[in-house]
């Protein structure tokens, strides 16, 4: 109870000490206030960015393989020639797959048709984005209905002229009204509406489905040549449940290169892509991103820690006279020392805390204003606590060191 007591005193004559000398003590706040708003700061843009980019990058599948011509990820010293003359996938391809693969749930053959502008009546919308997929789209996609429904088998065999088209294109081509069982002019056809993706909103790879009309593989081809390379054709392969990804790699790189009679001693002509490429890449860049806000936080607070060992030392300098008096009157060292060693730590705390609390205000601005959720992780504030306690601690604990062995004799004299 002693001590609790002695505790609490220590802590009383450090708040009275902050507060007597207000602008000293915001003076030597701000140093810290800028380095946890800076360290915070950063974490929680980075931790948002990647939030951001990790979401757009699972709609990709975390268990979906994309069989292309180019990679998403070169290394070595493969030379970009041999990639030119690798030859796009093919039709032939994609339906020996879905003959022989074992380990997936849905094989689909998709190409993209370009931007494109889109009438019906007086309304049009620009930039919108044409694609045809064979009809295991659905099993390879994650998507979700604002209305009406996907493709039937049948329609999809027999190439009929219907389509599914997102919000955006549904409010630009029909505003204030159902777009379903509407005919609308795509690549010189009339097409029919039979569903209206869900609204998902743009992310930051572009994925989305809010400016796509997707039309039936087979209706596509009675239109273009769909395995032509302007269009970007690939085979997405979603593996079954319970099927690794790197299992499905391992069977489509199998059946790939004996579909493409490739000797085993020749290269793919082919390339497997998927998700966790995009991952390792996103991690590689966020580690070195937080590093960089580390070290730049880390300055700014080791300059603020300075600047509170420097003010530390003056306050003892002028209380020590006062320190005298409360040594001669009983008070033992380790109560001077907790002091100046609460004052130390209160101000760090105090700091870090104002600069959390800037963090926040500009997240809420930034939610305001653009409609952005900022990120502020639990645990980064548990170690902007830890940060400001650690450098209270090291930057009073000299001066406090000093204080508490100062000769109460020599000290009630010095004034």
């Amino acid at each position: 109870m002693i001590f609790l007591k002695l505790f609490a005193e220590s802590f009383v004559f450090a708040f009275s000490a902050l507060r007597e000398n207000k602008l000293r003590t915001f003076l030597s706040l701000l140093g810290i206030t800028i380095g946890i708003m800076t360290i915070i700061g950063v974490f929680s843009a980075v931790d948002t960015l990647r939030n951001n980019l990790q979401s757009s990058v699972d709609k990709l599948g975390s268990n979906t393989i994309y069989i292309q011509k180019w990679p998403w990820q070169f290394g070595g010293d493969y030379p970009w020639w041999k990639y030119m003359n690798r030859p796009e996938p093919k039709i032939r391809d994609f339906e020996k797959l879905q003959d022989r693969v074992e380990g997936a749930d849905g094989v689909a053959f998709e190409i993209g048709i370009g931007d494109r502008l889109i009438k019906y009546k007086s309304n049009s919308v620009e930039g919108a984005q044409l694609a045809a997929a064979s009809n295991d789209y659905y099993k390879t996609r994650i998507f979700n209905f604002q209305d009406g429904r996907y493709f039937t088998d049948g329609e999809s065999r027999a190439g009929s002229p219907v389509t599914i088209i997102g919000s955006s294109i549904a409010d630009g081509l029909f505003p204030n009204e159902n777009g379903i069982g509407k005919i609308i002019n795509v690549l010189g056809r009339k097409v029919t509406v039979v569903g209206i993706f869900e609204r998902e909103g743009e992310d930051m790879l572009g994925v989305s489905n809010d400016k796509t009309i997707l039309l039936p593989l087979n209706f596509a081809k009675n239109v273009i040549d769909v395995e032509d390379e302007r269009y970007g054709p690939q085979i997405t392969v979603k593996g079954k449940d319970g099927v690794t990804v790197t299992e499905l790699e391992s069977e489509l790189r199998g059946l790939m290169r004996s579909i493409h009679r490739i000797s085993p001693s020749k290269e793919d002509d082919f390339a497997l892509n998927k998700s966790t490429i995009l991952t390792a890449g996103l991690d590689q860049m966020f580690t070195v991103v937080n590093f960089a806000g580390l070290f730049i936080g880390g300055f700014s607070v080791l300059v603020g820690g300075f600047g509170i060992a420097n003010i530390m030392f003056v306050s003892v300098k002028e209380r020590t006279n006062l320190i005298g008096i409360q040594k001669s009157l009983g008070a033992k060292n380790y109560f001077i020392l907790l002091q100046f060693l609460f004052e130390s730590v209160l101000l760090c705390i105090i700091g870090g805390l104002i600069g959390l609390g800037i963090v926040y205000l500009l997240a809420f601005i930034t939610k305001a204003a653009a409609d952005l959720n900022i990120v502020v992780d639990s645990g980064k504030v548990i170690m902007m606590f830890a940060i400001s306690t650690t450098i209270g601690i090291i930057s009073g604990i000299i001066p406090a060191f000093m204080a508490s062995r100062l000769d109460p004799v020599e000290a009630i004299r010095s004034k």
